[in-house]
C-alpha cells in the first residue's frame, strides 16, 4: 500500500537542499518532473504522479502516445482539449498547468487530487450522504455555470469524470469531447457516454433538429446525482443499445425516486487522506508496460541513434508526416509562467498609479 504521507515526510527531509534551478527562459519539459507511480488509464491517455523538480510541487501528468493518436484518429480531441484548458481556470475543476512533448508522446500536467474519483467510490460501495451529494451538486453546478459563462459543452459529465479533493471537494475533469459554440449556435454530434447523454442528443442526431446546447450538461449531472445516491442510474442504459430504442425509452419510463430522499432533493433532480486508485494501474505500468515511462530517457536515446543510422526515407511516410504535424502543431503552455506574468504586469501598473504620471495611467488600462 502507498503510504502518501510517509513519502512527503522522507521527500521533505531528504530533497529541500538539492533542489535544481532551471532557465527560465527553457520550456517546461519531461527532466523538469520526477516520475513517482501510475495511478490510472484513460480512454486518451494514462496518468502518474509527478513531483516537479524546482518547486517540489505536485501534480498529475497525462500522457498520449502520438502514434497511438495517430492511428486512433485522435488527435484532434487531444488538440481541442488543450485549446480549451489553456483558456480557463476554476477552483472545481482539474486546471491544466503545463503542456510539452517529445518525440514519443504529448503530456498535460494537471492539478492533484487524491480523493479518488466517484465511479471509484461506487464500486468501493461506498454510501454517500445526501449532505455529500448536495455538496457535490453544488460544485459542479458552479462548475457548469463558469463552463457556460466560457462558451462550453462538456459533454461527459459521469462519475468517472468528478473527482475529489483530500477535503472531499469535486472537481470536473477530462475535456476531450467538450465543444465550444458562441453566438446561438447549436453542437449536433453524437458525442458522451450512453448513460449520461439527454435525450435532445439523441434526438439530434437521429433527425436533426435544431440540436442541442448547454443544457444537456445538466442532464448528465442529473443523472450523476441520482446513480451517487441510490447505486444506479436511473435508466438502465448501456452502450449497446441503439439510439432509436433510447428515443424510445425515454418516452415510455418514468424515474423512480426513493420515498426516503427529501422532497427538495428529488425536486432539484427532476430539473435537471489516502490514494484512492486501482493498484494495478501502477503494476501495468512497471510490468505490462510496452514502452514504460521511467525508461523513456534510454529509449529516446536508443530510437535517435537508430534514426541517424538508416536511410531518410521512412518506412511509413503517412505515419512520419502525421508525427511531423502533431508535432508542430501541439500547443505548449505554462500557466505557472503566466501567472508570474500577470502579477508583474500589476506590480507595473501599480507603479505606473503611484507615481502620478498620467501618460503611464492611461497606458497599464489599455494594457488591460
Amino acid at each position: 500500500m502507498f503510504h502518501w504521507g510517509k513519502w512527503k515526510k522522507r521527500m521533505g527531509a531528504n530533497s529541500s537542499s538539492k533542489r535544481p534551478v532551471f532557465d527560465e527562459k527553457e520550456d517546461v519539459n519531461f527532466d523538469h518532473f520526477q516520475i513517482l507511480r501510475a495511478i490510472g488509464k484513460g480512454s486518451f491517455g494514462k496518468v502518474c504522479i509527478v513531483q516537479k523538480r524546482d518547486t517540489e510541487k505536485m501534480y498529475a501528468m497525462k500522457y498520449m502516445n502520438k502514434q497511438q493518436c495517430i492511428e486512433r484518429d485522435e488527435v484532434r480531441n487531444v488538440f481541442r482539449e488543450l485549446e480549451i484548458l489553456q483558456e480557463i481556470e476554476h477552483v472545481f475543476l482539474v486546471n491544466l498547468w503545463y503542456s510539452f512533448q517529445d518525440e514519443e508522446d504529448m503530456f498535460m500536467v494537471v492539478d492533484l487530487l487524491l480523493g479518488g474519483d466517484l465511479r471509484y467510490h461506487l464500486q468501493q460501495s461506498v454510501q454517500f450522504s445526501e449532505d455529500a451529494v448536495k455538496l457535490y451538486l453544488c460544485e459542479m453546478t458552479l462548475a457548469l455555470d463558469y463552463l457556460q459563462s466560457q462558451h462550453i459543452i462538456h459533454r461527459d459529465v459521469k462519475p468517472d469524470n468528478i473527482l475529489l479533493d483530500e477535503q472531499g471537494h469535486a472537481h470536473l475533469t477530462d475535456f476531450n469531447i467538450a465543444t465550444i459554440i458562441k453566438d446561438g449556435e447549436r453542437a449536433t454530434a453524437l458525442a458522451g457516454t450512453k448513460p449520461y447523454m439527454a435525450p435532445e442528443i439523441f434526438q439530434s442526431f437521429v433527425s436533426g433538429g435544431t440540436g442541442y446546447a448547454f443544457e444537456v450538461d445538466w442532464w448528465s449531472l442529473g443523472v450523476t446525482a441520482f446513480e451517487v445516491l441510490r447505486g444506479w442510474r436511473p435508466y438502465d442504459i448501456h452502450a449497446s443499445n441503439s439510439v432509436e430504442s433510447l428515443i424510445q425509452l425515454f418516452s415510455t419510463v418514468s424515474v423512480q425516486y426513493s420515498p426516503a430522499w427529501p422532497k427538495d432533493l428529488v425536486s432539484l433532480l427532476r430539473k435537471k487522506g489516502r490514494l484512492h486508485c486501482d493498484p494495478t494501474f501502477e503494476l501495468e505500468e512497471m510490468i505490462l508496460e510496452s514502452r514504460p515511462l521511467h525508461k523513456k530517457k534510454k529509449r529516446l536515446a536508443k530510437n535517435r541513434s537508430r534514426d541517424n543510422s538508416k536511410d531518410s526515407q521512412s518506412e511509413n511516410d503517412y505515419l512520419q508526416e502525421c508525427l511531423e504535424v502533431v508535432q508542430q502543431e501541439f500547443m505548449i503552455f505554462n500557466r505557472e509562467k503566466l501567472k508570474r506574468r500577470q502579477e508583474e504586469g500589476q506590480s507595473e501598473a501599480g507603479g505606473d498609479d503611484a507615481s502620478g504620471d498620467g501618460d503611464g495611467e492611461a497606458e497599464a488600462g489599455g494594457t488591460d
